[in-house]
C-alpha cells in the first residue's frame, strides 16, 4: 500500500523521503543519509520567531534611514545611508543594479518578516489562520534563497578593508543595525520549524 503523500517529508538536501512523525519533547528528526535536521520543534518557538520578525522590521527601518558609513579625507567628509546609495544611481544599468541590491538586502528580508507575522500570529494565538496563510508561507519560503543580507555584510567587510587605506572610515548606526539584522535573520531561519508550520496550517484547513 502506497503511503499518503501528506505523511511524507523530503530532505531538502538529499531528497530522501521519510514518514513524518512528531518528535518527542526535546528530540528532533534528522535525515539518516546526510544528517540534515528535518523536524525540530521547540517550546514557544512561534512567539520567539514573531519577536525576531518584529526585530527585523525595526532594524530594516533603521538601517535604511540612519547613516551607514562616513568617509572623510583631507578635511572633507560625507555620510551615506543604504537608501541614499541606492537612489544615487538614477540612470543606466547601475540604477537596476542598485535597486536589485536594495531589494535583496532590505526589501526581501522585510517582506519575509511581514509574511512570517501574517502566518504565525494567529497560530501562536490558537486561532484559525488568516486567509491565504498557506500561500503567504509558501511565498516566504520561495524568497528565502534571495534574502542576501549576510552576503552583503561579507561584501561590505571586504570592500571596507580595501577602502580603509584610502580614507578615514566611521561606522554609523545603520552599520551596527545591519550587523544585528544579519544575525537576527540567520537565527530566525534556524528556529523556524517548517514542518510544524505546515502541519498547523493543514490541520486548520482540514477542520
Amino acid at each position: 500500500m502506497l503511503p499518503d503523500p501528506a505523511e511524507l517529508i523530503a530532505c531538502p538536501t538529499c531528497d530522501a523521503l521519510y514518514r513524518a512523525r512528531q518528535p518527542a519533547a526535546g528530540e528532533r528528526a534528522v535525515c539518516e543519509r546526510c544528517h540534515t535536521v528535518l523536524i525540530a520543534p521547540r517550546a514557544r518557538a512561534g512567539m520567539s520567531i514573531i519577536m525576531l520578525s518584529l526585530a527585523t522590521l525595526i532594524l530594516v527601518a533603521g538601517a535604511i534611514n540612519f547613516p551607514f558609513l562616513r568617509i572623510s579625507r583631507a578635511g572633507f567628509g560625507n555620510d551615506a545611508s543604504i537608501l541614499d546609495t541606492a537612489l544615487a544611481f538614477t540612470e543606466g544599468p547601475l540604477q537596476l543594479l542598485s535597486l536589485a541590491v536594495l531589494a535583496l538586502i532590505v526589501l526581501i528580508p522585510a517582506t519575509r518578516a511581514l509574511l512570517t507575522l501574517y502566518v504565525l500570529t494567529p497560530v501562536v494565538m490558537d486561532r484559525s489562520p488568516w486567509r491565504g496563510a498557506a500561500q503567504a508561507f509558501r511565498l516566504s519560503e520561495a524568497l528565502r534563497p534571495w534574502s542576501m543580507a549576510e552576503i552583503f555584510s561579507i561584501g561590505c567587510a571586504v570592500a571596507l578593508v580595501k577602502v580603509a587605506d584610502l580614507a578615514n572610515l566611521t561606522f554609523g548606526p545603520a552599520f551596527w543595525m545591519f550587523c544585528v539584522l544579519t544575525v537576527v535573520v540567520v537565527v530566525q531561519d534556524q528556529w523556524m520549524d517548517r514542518w510544524s508550520v505546515w502541519a498547523s496550517l493543514d490541520r486548520e484547513a482540514a477542520t
